[in-house]
C-alpha cells in the first residue's frame, strides 16, 4: 500500500491496543522488556498501558493504520512528563511476577540510567516500530514526522533517543532524518554487543 493509505492517530486506553503497544515496544526495544518481565511480558505491558501518566501509557502513543489495522507505533514524551513517570503502573502490572523486574532494573542499572537522562527542553523518542513488510514504504517516515511535530507542539527544542550501535538500519533512518549522535554509551570501556548511541536533533 502505498503511504497516502496510512493514517496516524492516538492509542486509545484499551488491552487490545496495549497489546499491540508491548509488541511494538520490544521489538524497538530488541527484545529488552521480555528479558525484563518475562514471558507475562505483552500482557503486563498492556495493563500498564491503559493506565495514565507514565512512560509507557497510552498517552504518549500514536499508531498508524491502514484499512483499521494497526501497522506502526511510535511513543515519546517531554523532559518534564518523564520526571513526573512512575514505574509503579508497571510493577502493579507485573503482579506476584514483579520480582524479576526489579532484579533487571538493579543489573542493567547503569545503562538505565544513562536512557533516564533526558535534558531539560528535550523530547524523548522512546520507541517506534513498523510492521516488517511496510518497512520502506514511507510508514516510519510519517510516524517520524508525527512525533517531531507533537514535540515542537511541547515547546521542545530538541528531539532525543537512544539507538544501538548494531542497529545500523535504524541509526541510518535516524540519520536521514537530521539526527546526529551527541554521545554513546559506554564512553571508555568497549563492551562487545552493547553500545548505544544518543542522538539528537535541534527543533
Amino acid at each position: 500500500m502505498d503511504r497516502k493509505s496510512t493514517t496516524l492517530r492516538a492509542a486509545k486506553p484499551i488491552l487490545d491496543e496495549g497489546l499491540a503497544f508491548a509488541r511494538y515496544l520490544d521489538e524497538a526495544a530488541e527484545g529488552f522488556f521480555r528479558f525484563m518481565l518475562g514471558p507475562r511480558a505483552g500482557h503486563i505491558l498492556a495493563t500498564a498501558f491503559t493506565q495514565p501518566n507514565h512512560d509507557l501509557s497510552h498517552q504518549y502513543v500514536t499508531f498508524a493504520e491502514q484499512d483499521n489495522r494497526i501497522v506502526g507505533m511510535v511513543s515519546g514524551y517531554t523532559a518534564a512528563q518523564h520526571c513526573r513517570s512512575s514505574i509503579q503502573p508497571v510493577r502493579q502490572a507485573a503482579g506476584r511476577h514483579h520480582l524479576r523486574m526489579e532484579i533487571v532494573l538493579v543489573l542493567c542499572a547503569p545503562l538505565l540510567r544513562i536512557i533516564d537522562s533526558i535534558g531539560d527542553g528535550d523530547f524523548y523518542l522512546q520507541a517506534i516500530a513498523v510492521d516488517k513488510d511496510l518497512r520502506g514504504s514511507g510508514v516510519g517516515a510519517r510516524l517520524m514526522a508525527a512525533i517531531e511535530e507533537q514535540a515542537r507542539a511541547s515547546g521542545s527544542t530538541r528531539l532525543a533517543l537512544d539507538v544501538s550501535a548494531k542497529n545500523t538500519t535504524a541509526y541510518r533512518f535516524y540519520e536521514r532524518r537530521g539526527m546526529g549522535v551527541e554521545s554513546q554509551w559506554p564512553r571508555r570501556i568497549s563492551m562487545p554487543g552493547l553500545k548505544l548511541y544518543r542522538m539528537t536533533k535541534v527543533l
